[in-house]
């Protein structure tokens, strides 16, 4: 996995959009103005900051070497994958469609049904 193929993947799920808010070295996702995935680099290593259910992060962070408390935001509903390492592709993706989810659940309604599709037309 590399943040541009995350990005290629990431620019697939509906109405995403894409943005370096918070300087050159983040690029942010967000769905209707609202962050669901941060892609960087740190200490030479590439990673993606999702946002979680807070019981979820703690199974994950426990389980994974290379899954922390998200880097730079709240630790109890974001955790932060670092690639490579000891979490599969498959499980990156799964994780970033979950943070993109749990996310478009939070929107009014009227948005939310807008977004029928999900992430990449699965949900």
């Amino acid at each position: 996995m590399t943040n541009n193929e995350l990005e290629k993947y990431l620019d697939t799920f509906m109405c995403a959009e894409s943005s370096f808010p918070f300087g050159p070295d983040a690029l942010v996702f967000k769905v209707k103005g609202k962050m669901f995935a941060i892609l960087a680099q740190r200490e030479g290593r590439e990673y993606v900051t999702v946002k979680v259910k807070p019981e979820d992060g703690e199974v994950l962070t426990d389980q994974f070497a290379d899954i922390t408390p998200g880097y730079h935001t709240n630790k109890r509903h974001w955790v932060t994958v670092y690639y490579p390492g000891d979490v599969e592709d498959g499980l990156i993706h799964d994780l970033c469609e979950r943070s993109y989810e749990l996310v478009v659940s939070k929107l009014p309604k009227a948005q939310r049904e807008l977004l029928q599709g999900g992430a990449n037309g699965s949900v």
